[in-house]
């Protein structure tokens, strides 16, 4: 259980001098979005790269030669499917979630939280990670496609460029008093 033999042991070691240059070259020459977080599909490519490491060191059955042909194949379709989602939307809808507002002018969109199972909670604390006190200091707070929150205070808010491509749906506000605001361009006002 705790000790096969010398020559596992001595496999494992070479198995892993071997393998681990395969890998940094593979990731190398793909560029630095394979192992990025830009999203979940990029997670698990990050993920199956550290699975098929771990089965090229350990598992008898698997040739080195065979683990770097995996690899390779892993980080050659994450960057064709990188490659093409930059330049067909089509590929860019299937592969990449859209980031999500969950908190717009200092009111908490329950219903957009309730869709991404988010709690407000969780809104509230990444809120305070940015060193703000009030919920009505902030303009917005979205949930990116890595799953981690940008919060923007209303003092950084600006022009508002940078919200571009996050979708300013109009959301039911289900605190109470509170009633929803008119996102810019609709017409028809609060509801």
């Amino acid at each position: 259980m705790f000790f096969d033999s010398w020559n596992e042991i001595f496999r494992v070691l070479v198995m892993a001098g071997l393998a681990y240059p395969i890998l940094i070259a593979a990731v190398r020459a793909s560029g630095k979005r394979t192992l990025s977080k830009m999203n979940a599909f990029d997670l698990v490519v990050t993920v199956a790269l550290g699975s098929t490491l771990a089965t090229i060191l350990l598992n008898r059955q698997v040739a080195l030669w065979e683990g770097a042909l995996a690899l390779g194949s892993l980080v050659t379709l994450q960057f064709v499917t990188a490659w093409a989602s930059v330049r067909f939307r089509g590929v860019r809808r299937l592969v990449k979630a859209e980031p999500t507002l969950l908190l717009h002018e200092g009111r908490l969109l329950h219903e957009a939280m309730r869709r991404q199972r988010v709690t407000p909670d969780e809104v509230r604390q990444a809120i305070r990670a940015q060193g703000t006190g009030a919920l009505e200091l902030v303009h917005a707070v979205v949930l990116e496609t890595d799953g981690s929150f940008s919060v923007v205070s209303r003092s950084q808010y600006g022009s508002g460029s940078a919200m571009g491509g996050v979708p300013q749906r109009q959301t039911r506000h289900h605190d109470a008093g509170q009633r929803p605001v008119p996102e810019r361009g609709d017409r028809h006002g609060p509801a």
